[in-house]
C-alpha cells in the first residue's frame, strides 16, 4: 500500500500489520517445506544413482550421509503439523498410514475417570461407553542378579553330605550370565557400541563393568561361538554355487598408536531366487592382508561356481577345475558406463543399457521365484 491509501485509525493499521505477518509466515513456511522437499529429491536421487552404479567412491559416501543429516535437521526444525506437500500424487496405497502397535507388546491400562459424581447435580454417574487409545513407552533396561542357593544336606545315620554342583556357566567363574554376555555382544558389534561406551551406559545404572572386563568376554564368546562358526561354514561351502567378497577394516596396531588394514572375507550360500529351500547363510573370515591363500584355504572343501569380482586373488581357486568362476554382473556394468563416460561411445552406451535391462529383468524373476 502507499501511504496515502493506509488507514488513519490506529486499530485497523494494527490488524492490517498481524495479517501482514501472518502472510509473511505462511510464505515462510511455505518456502521451508519447498527447500526440505528439495534436499529429499537430492536424496534420492543421490541414492538411485548409488543403486544403478554401484559404489563409486568415499566421497560418494560422504556427500550422501551430509543430505540425510541435512534432511533429518530440517525435519527436526519443521512444525508437526507442517508436511511437505508432494509435487504429483502419489496413488492411495503409497501414503503411508499409522501401523498398529505389535500385539505381543505388553500393556499396561491407566484409567482416567472423571469421577463418580456428575459435577452439575452431584447425581451417580453411570457407564455409557469409553474411548481407547494407545501409545507407546520404553522403559530402560533393568539389571538383575540371580542368586543360586545350593543346600547341603547330610544323612543322620551315615554322616554323608549330599549337595547338587554348581550350574554351569558360559565363562567359569564369571559374573556374567548367558543373557548379559549376547547383550555385550550385540551392543558391541550390530549396534557399534563401543565397550567403553557402554561401560559409561552401565556406571549410570550403577553397575561398574570395567572395558577390560567386557573385552575379556569378548573373547572367550569368540571362543564360545566358534563351533557354531564352523558349522556355518561347512553348510556354506557344501552349496553348489556360493558368492565371495572381501572389504577392508581398520584394526588397532597395538604400540603403534595408529590402524592397520585388514580384510574381512564374506562366503554366502543363498539359493532362494533359484527356488531351493536350503536355508540361506553368510560365513564370514578374518585375515590380515590381502592375499589369495587365504580364501584357497577357506575354500578348500569347496566344489562348485563362485560369483566374486575380478581380485586377481581368485584366480588360483580356478585353476584345478574344481570351482567355477561366475563373474558378476555388477562390476561388468560399471565398465561399459566406464567406458561410455570416458569416450562416449554409442556401442558402449548400448552395453550399458542392456546391461541395466537384463539385471532389472533378472531382479523380477527373483522376486517371482521369492514370492
Amino acid at each position: 500500500m502507499r501511504m496515502d491509501q493506509l488507514p488513519d485509525d490506529v486499530e485497523t493499521l494494527k490488524r492490517l500489520i498481524i495479517e501482514r505477518d501472518v502472510q509473511v509466515q505462511a510464505h515462510l513456511d511455505e518456502l521451508y517445506t519447498q527447500r526440505l522437499l528439495i534436499e529429499k529429491l537430492k536424496l534420492q536421487i543421490a541414492r538411485y544413482k548409488r543403486i544403478q552404479y554401484g559404489r563409486s567412491s568415499e566421497r560418494h559416501d560422504e556427500h550422501v550421509a551430509q543430505l540425510e543429516l541435512l534432511v533429518e535437521e530440517l525435519e527436526a526444525a519443521l512444525p508437526a503439523s507442517e508436511k511437505p506437500e508432494a509435487t504429483t500424487e502419489a496413488p492411495a496405497k503409497d501414503k503411508p498410514a499409522r501401523k498398529p502397535l505389535p500385539e505381543h507388546l505388553p500393556r499396561e491400562t491407566e484409567e482416567h475417570a472423571p469421577g463418580c459424581g456428575c459435577p452439575h447435580c452431584g447425581a451417580a454417574l453411570r457407564k455409557m461407553g469409553e474411548d481407547v487409545s494407545e501409545h507407546l513407552e520404553y522403559v530402560p533396561e533393568h539389571f538383575k542378579v540371580i542368586r543360586t542357593v545350593r543346600p547341603k544336606m547330610s544323612c543322620p545315620k551315615c554322616s554323608t553330605v549330599v549337595q547338587k554342583p554348581a550350574p554351569s556357566r558360559p565363562i567359569p567363574k564369571s559374573i556374567a550370565g548367558a543373557g548379559l554376555l549376547a547383550h555385550v555382544a550385540v551392543s558391541k558389534y550390530v549396534d557399534h557400541l563401543p565397550l567403553y561406551r557402554q561401560s559409561e551406559i552401565y556406571a549410570r545404572q550403577g553397575i561398574d563393568l570395567d572395558r577390560s572386563t567386557m573385552a575379556g568376554w569378548i573373547g572367550a564368546i569368540s571362543n564360545l561361538v566358534e563351533p557354531l562358526v564352523d558349522a556355518i561354514g561347512r553348510h556354506v561351502t557344501a552349496g553348489a554355487k556360493i558368492h565371495a567378497d572381501d572389504t577392508p577394516v581398520p584394526v588397532l596396531d597395538p604400540g603403534s598408536g595408529k590402524t592397520k588394514t585388514g580384510r574381512l572375507w564374506a562366503y554366502v550360500r543363498d539359493d532362494r531366487p533359484a527356488g531351493s529351500l536350503d536355508p540361506p547363510a553368510a560365513w564370514y573370515r578374518y585375515t590380515k592382508t590381502r592375499e589369495g591363500a587365504y580364501p584357497k584355504k577357506h575354500l578348500a572343501q569347496f566344489q562348485g561356481a563362485l560369483q566374486a569380482d575380478g581380485f586377481s586373488g581368485f584366480n588360483i581357486l580356478y585353476e584345478t577345475g574344481a570351482i567355477r568362476e561366475v563373474g558378476c554382473w555388477a562390476h561388468a556394468g560399471r565398465k561399459f558406463y566406464d567406458l561410455h563416460e570416458a569416450t562416449k561411445s554409442p556401442l558402449a552406451a548400448e552395453a550399458s543399457v542392456a546391461h541395466r535391462d537384463a539385471r532389472q529383468g533378472l531382479g523380477q524373476v527373483r522376486d517371482r521365484f521369492r514370492n
